[in-house]
């Protein structure tokens, strides 16, 4: 058993406390679900530990974001609510400050990036109803954070913010206050998911009061490792670039609050890469019948990755259920690729008949498949180039694939995970 975490010193006001999570768990009494804490057996079996998953996919909204967008929004006062609020979402918190808009009979406008899914957008606008108006603003969350935090200041509207600010981020540690409560125990460990913080930083504060021995796991994706990158650079840190696959957690700042709550309460972080997580969605979406969105699949991704130890009790929070069914296709590819099936190759072709069935029986082995090809024939040259994708039947035969490729007449290059062409293929 892992030893307390330190609290802030009692004569200093934390930024969030125990108390606030509690005050704001009273608050959403009859407006969240109370979701259900499952057992995993998959998971538990993998491991070696109990492995329990806190659905908050199974929300109204299908995810956590609700509890600290209603929290917020709800302690407003008769002039803020008259002037309305402001949101920016990369889609699951503005389904949260959607609903709570059309509860609270307020009106609000939701800033969204240009990379959220299609149906978290269908989703605000059935949320918010005629109480709200969503815009569509900026390539990535933090470009429309920045036209929303410009819209509020100029029309004296209420910034909602998504984690950054104590109240949000006591309605997110809700979560914590309740599968503790279900469990009836206080867990070996909790991982969490990471995008700005807030559930994190909500589920970390409550557990240091109240399950001091819980070890706290904050899961980021590789591509956008935002808290990571400031508890290492001492300062939140604007990433450079991130990858934006993972939607629900594409953020490139980590917030000042959580930041503070993060460095004094110590939690740890792991990254978990894109393909793994893809990979972890469709096995949740097969063996439990769980539709995750990206972010949902971290924290179950990261069980796999680091594992408990055995026969510990262990919570994972699917934090979301937001997944637009047309990006399975490139859910799929990521996985395939991830896992070492998928590869491409441009291969150069003789002009000649026989070649492309000298590939086939020579080149690719029994269980391979040929996923993608795409060939244009030049009249006046001896060779033709192909992009041609292969599915392994077997990860393992890479290596001998690539022997008989190369003892064959044609020339093949492959095509690298990390050149900027291999993403136009994905």
């Amino acid at each position: 058993m892992t030893s307390p975490r330190t609290l802030p010193p009692t004569d200093q006001r934390p930024l969030v406390s125990a108390v606030d999570i509690d005050d704001a768990a009273r608050r959403l009494a009859g407006v969240i679900s109370e979701t259900p804490l499952q057992y995993d057996e998959r998971l538990s079996t993998l491991t070696g530990a109990q492995v329990w998953l806190k659905r908050e996919d199974l929300q109204p909204v299908r995810s956590y974001k609700i509890r600290g967008a209603y929290n917020f929004i709800a302690q407003l006062d008769a002039a803020e609510r008259e002037a309305g609020v402001i949101a920016a979402s990369a889609g699951n918190h503005g389904q949260g400050v959607a609903m709570a808009c059309a509860a609270l009979g307020i009106r609000g406008r939701i800033f969204v990036p240009s990379t959220t899914p299609r149906q978290k957008r269908a989703r605000m606008r059935h949320f918010g109803g005629a109480f709200v108006e969503l815009v569509v603003a900026g390539d990535t969350y933090d470009e429309a954070f920045s036209l929303a935090t410009a819209e509020a200041e100029s029309s004296g509207a209420t910034k909602v913010p998504a984690f950054d600010h104590p109240r949000t981020i006591a309605g997110q540690g809700t979560v914590a206050r309740e599968f503790v409560d279900q469990l009836e125990r206080e867990p070996d460990a909790v991982y969490l998911p990471v995008g700005g913080g807030g559930l994190l930083a909500g589920s970390a504060t409550w557990l240091a009061q109240h399950s001091p021995h819980t070890r706290v796991v904050g899961v980021e994706p590789v591509g956008a490792a935002c808290l990571a990158a400031a508890l290492d650079a001492g300062r939140p840190t604007t990433l450079p670039s991130i990858d934006t696959f993972v939607d629900g957690a594409a953020v490139r700042r980590a917030g000042d609050v959580t930041f503070q709550i993060a460095r004094e309460l110590g939690p740890q972080m792991m990254t978990v890469p894109e393909g793994a997580i893809c990979t972890e969605m469709l096995e949740l979406y097969q063996t439990e019948g769980i539709i995750a969105e990206p972010a949902g699949a971290m924290a179950t991704t990261a069980l796999q990755r680091v594992r408990p130890r055995p026969d510990e009790v262990v919570v994972a929070v699917v934090s979301g259920g937001n997944n637009d069914v047309s990006r399975y296709a490139e859910i799929v590819e990521r996985s395939l690729i991830h896992e070492g099936r998928k590869h491409y190759f441009l291969v150069n072709f003789p002009q000649e008949p026989g070649a492309l069935r000298r590939f086939l029986d020579e080149v690719l082995g029994p269980e391979d498949d040929i996923t993608h090809f795409e060939y244009v024939k030049k009249s006046n040259r001896e060779v033709g180039p192909a992009l041609v994708g292969v599915e392994l039947g077997d990860p393992a035969t890479y290596d001998a694939l690539r022997a008989r490729m190369d003892a064959s007449p044609m020339r093949v290059e492959v095509v690298s995970p990390d050149s900027p062409f291999y993403r136009l293929l994905i």
